[in-house]
């Protein structure tokens, strides 16, 4: 399968209801330094099988630039690692919403940031997949 490093507009999460949906019914677990939420959306959208909403909190950086800085971070860390969610969604036909929300109040470097991606996607895949097997017995 061809890896697509790209993260278009279609790939985020913009739509209120599905935001809404994802943090009252959505499962959630935390992979240091991100918290992740994600709910599997009903196949007919026609959206691509992932879409991303990342945030880090106004609570925690109070100016624009560091939580513009820490986005940037994550979403790269996202765009270069996607294919490790995106490939078992497609594999499986099923669409996800998922959110990446920053958790410490300092800035982390790129590589730290990556490494706890890596780790969290390969979590939500689990997750999926077990879901998808209690489905079937």
């Amino acid at each position: 399968m061809v890896k697509r490093f790209g993260f278009g507009k279609a790939e985020r999460l913009c739509s209120r209801n599905v935001i809404q949906v994802l943090f009252t019914e959505g499962q959630s677990f935390v992979k240091y330094p991100l918290r992740v939420s994600f709910i599997k959306l009903p196949a007919e959208m026609s959206a691509p099988p992932v879409q991303v909403l990342i945030s880090v909190t106004k609570k925690r950086f109070k100016r624009a630039n560091k939580r513009n800085l820490l986005k940037r971070k994550i979403r790269e860390a996202y765009r270069l690692n996607k294919h490790i969610l995106t490939d078992v969604m497609e594999e499986q036909g099923d669409k996800l919403a998922v959110a990446f929300i920053y958790l410490p109040s300092e800035v982390m470097d790129f590589a730290d940031i990556e490494k706890g991606m890596i780790k969290a996607l390969h979590k939500v895949v689990d997750k999926v997949i077990l879901h998808k097997n209690k489905g079937h017995e």
